[in-house]
């Protein structure tokens, strides 16, 4: 049993937290402000091949594993949820074709977004169904050699960037839920204004709007029917990328709360002082740990996913506690701040109204918990 970073993995885990401090960090207000991330930013993303990473040089990825994953998505998190919700929901769909694309659509759609010159999306929420796939309204008729596909989607996350987004849609001669790449910005497709949440500004949520998208049948991904397992596959690796971004606001909670209480001071001494100021810093720095051996561990077990329910429940276990815990880790870090922490001055306020999105997206954390137990209940 290894617990130690490999020579590459400690490479990449430094370029990653290099990046993310120089240049996420000047403008992470502005991008929380503006709920934009600036072009060259994403550019910068794809040069160093932040959007590839567990992906095959084959095909243009890094090749460097879901657990070299895990600890980029960290650092970036660490200084920007909107920009780790971006790679997040990009490599949520990147998983998809990988493992379940034709050797011709993983060669036509992976090199360009592995280098970030597109970006992809994941397309299953409805207005009325949630994550129900026996309510999927959405349709898809074949027509000779295309499918035309018609409905809505909720809350998708780079619905807005050009690049092939994975949709599911009922399959009107089998009625079976099934998969489609659809190249983003076709004639058809648009979207809504952008969603104003809460948090993670910059990762930017619409809705989409399918109006007789004409998409070739070379485009189905997977079978006819095949779309649950798909669902099921590509949320289970999703949730590497929202738990490792609660992760990282996890451990900025404990970083803001460690830079606070030594400046400021009581009777001229740092606040640090105070027995209840350290227990909040030791209880931060326990949660951070635990968070981030769930999280080590998921990346590692996703590279080599021999049982994916089993695979399926890790990752909802990972999820359920670190989407839970980054909320009382930003709480307890705004207590440390007392009232400075309501002020947008202070990194806090930003890092709490990020945490917030955690427990709810990919799943709240109530159903993963029943996953688990669910797991544990049929051995």
């Amino acid at each position: 049993m290894n617990f130690e970073l490999s020579k590459e993995q400690s490479l990449l885990q430094a370029m990653a937290r290099d990046f993310a401090e120089k240049r996420l960090e000047p403008i992470a207000r502005q991008i929380d402000e503006e709920n934009q991330i600036p072009a060259e930013i994403l550019a910068e993303m794809g040069e160093l091949e932040l959007f590839g990473i567990p992906i095959g040089e084959e095909y243009g990825g890094a090749a460097g594993g879901y657990d070299g994953y895990v600890l980029v998505m960290e650092q970036i998190a660490r200084i920007s949820g909107g920009v780790a919700m971006t790679l997040a929901a990009h490599t949520l769909g990147l998983g998809a074709l990988d493992k379940f694309g034709t050797e011709e659509q993983k060669q036509k759609y992976l090199p360009d977004a592995c280098k970030g010159k597109t970006i992809a999306s994941f397309a299953f929420t409805e207005p009325g169904t949630g994550s129900d796939p026996k309510q999927l309204t959405s349709t898809a008729v074949k027509e000779g050699d295309y499918y035309i596909l018609n409905g809505t989607k909720r809350f998708i996350s780079n619905a807005n960037h050009p690049g092939p987004c994975v949709i599911f849609a009922r399959e009107s001669e089998s009625q079976e839920v099934t998969a489609f790449i659809v190249d983003k910005w076709c004639e058809g497709y648009s979207i809504s204004e952008p969603w104003a949440k809460i948090g993670m500004k910059g990762g930017v949520l619409t809705d989409v709007y399918m109006e007789n998208i004409k998409v070739p049948a070379q485009n189905l991904l997977g079978q006819i029917g095949q779309g649950f397992p798909i669902l099921l596959y590509g949320i289970a690796l999703g949730k590497i990328g929202t738990s490792t971004a609660a992760l990282g606001g996890t451990l900025a909670a404990l970083e803001e709360a460690l830079k606070y209480v030594k400046e400021k001071t009581h009777r001229g001494a740092p606040i640090a002082k105070f027995q209840a100021i350290q227990l909040k810093i030791a209880d931060l720095k326990i949660k951070y740990e635990t968070s981030r051996w769930l999280c080590y561990r998921l990346g590692w077990l996703a590279n080599n996913i021999k049982d994916p329910a089993a695979f399926a429940a890790e990752a909802a276990l990972a999820k359920a506690y670190c989407g839970d815990t980054v909320v009382e880790a930003a709480k307890i870090a705004m207590d440390a701040h007392g009232s400075y922490g309501l002020m947008k001055d202070y990194n806090i306020e930003r890092i709490l109204r990020d945490a917030l999105i955690g427990p709810e997206i990919e799943g709240v954390s109530d159903m993963q918990k029943m996953i688990v137990a669910g797991s544990l209940l049929k051995r």
